[in-house]
């Protein structure tokens, strides 16, 4: 298997760690070519717009898109922004994914925050019984998800913050930046 991790901007070495320590081989995606050959696509937590001006720029909004429908894709923070279809606000998206994302939902840096989630689809994939403790840093949240996308986690308040959509995958924190793979290994298992 090999998984590639969009590295424009943002926390890509830390994803790139990860997926090391599993033993999975990795490339850095920059250029469309770069993508030749990958079972799977890591869009790193960073700043969304930036992301999509430099995707704009680089010409890997097409074969970014082209990509998702074949392939499996992850979105982190930043990440899940840019793979959804709306965020009420003029920014390049992929459209990929049928949910809707609102911005530094949870506030600013400061109020960056940590917590225990139950997510039953990571749990039965890893065959543990463990809560996921999930880093939230000027998170986003999916305020909705329509068509065939289907809510993975929210937190204590019901706000949204993991969605699934087939092979697609979107996450408002940052399981890079823990110890814990079972994230990982559950995308490893949609790419597969």
């Amino acid at each position: 298997m090999k998984i590639g991790v969009l590295a424009l901007q943002g926390d890509f070495a830390e994803h790139i760690a990860i997926l090391k320590r599993l033993k999975v081989q990795t490339i850095e995606v920059r250029l469309p070519e770069h993508l030749k050959g990958l079972d799977g696509l890591i869009m790193p937590g960073g700043e969304s717009t930036t992301i999509g001006k430099l995707a704009v720029a680089y010409n890997l909004m097409e074969p970014l898109r082209a990509f998702g429908q074949r392939h499996a894709i992850w979105g982190t923070c930043a990440g899940a922004i840019f793979m959804s279809k709306d965020v009420s606000r003029n920014q390049p998206l992929l459209g990929l994914m049928d949910i809707t994302v609102e911005r530094n939902a949870f506030g600013r840096q400061v109020d960056s925050f940590e917590a225990d989630l139950d997510i039953p689809e990571l749990m039965q994939a890893t065959g543990t019984k463990d809560s996921y403790h999930a880093i939230f840093i000027r998170a986003p949240i999916i305020e909705s998800v329509s068509g065939d996308a289907k809510i993975l986690a929210s937190v204590a308040d019901g706000r949204i913050v993991a969605a699934q959509q087939g092979h697609l995958l979107a996450t408002s924190f940052h399981p890079e930046l823990t110890s814990d793979t079972r994230f990982h290994e559950y995308f490893l298992s949609l790419a597969d």
